[in-house]
């Protein structure tokens, strides 16, 4: 006869983790800031990357420009194109990479099919915004994304500058309050 199974009240709860999920923590090794400036952002998407061992050690060294990068459909494939990543320095004949290859990313053949939509009827770009590691593995933020002309960008820089302005003057209101309802709580 098998005896029940007794639970300890106050054990300790053990967590169960996945192998492959140990540490999310994401190491943004560089950024588009230019990408943001020079475009609206629309929608953005996460994207594996098919790297070779001399550009993924590039990476972890930060060895990376975005200027003029872009990512294009070809083939039912997405490719980044005009990404540089400079050349690993311990790496020499064989083990060396082109800088500025065409790379491969990797999607779902779902979001490959939305991004494909989108760039064809709304005439959008696709760009990289950022490049990063998680759990070890390169990822790359791409964006959908539409142009902006001159006027829209100075558009853009006169609400950033409101927006900046009203919340000085709010912190400045609050402070001058917040030190008056002092006053008047010490003078009582």
């Amino acid at each position: 006869m098998a005896r029940p199974i007794q639970l300890i009240p106050n054990a300790p709860k053990v967590k169960k983790v996945d192998a492959g999920v140990t540490g999310g923590d994401k190491k943004i090794v560089a950024s588009n800031r230019k990408a943001r400036h020079d475009y609206d952002i629309l929608e953005t998407y996460e994207a594996g990357i098919a790297l070779l061992g001399s550009e993924v050690k590039s990476l972890r060294d930060a060895k990376v420009q975005f200027k003029d990068s872009y990512a294009r459909l070809e083939r039912g494939e997405l490719l980044l194109v005009g990404i540089n990543i400079s050349q690993y320095e311990f790496a020499h004949g064989v083990g060396a990479h082109a800088p500025e290859r065409t790379r491969k990313l990797l999607l779902h053949r779902y979001e490959i099919e939305q991004l494909d939509e989108r760039m064809n009827k709304d005439h959008l770009s696709v760009l990289p915004l950022s490049i990063y590691f998680i759990n070890g593995r390169a990822k790359v933020e791409l964006a959908v994304a539409r142009g902006r002309k001159l006027h829209d960008k100075r558009q853009v820089m006169a609400e950033r500058d409101s927006k900046l302005e009203m919340s000085r003057v709010m912190a400045e209101t609050r402070r001058l309050r917040a030190a008056k309802s002092a006053r008047s709580t010490f003078n009582d």
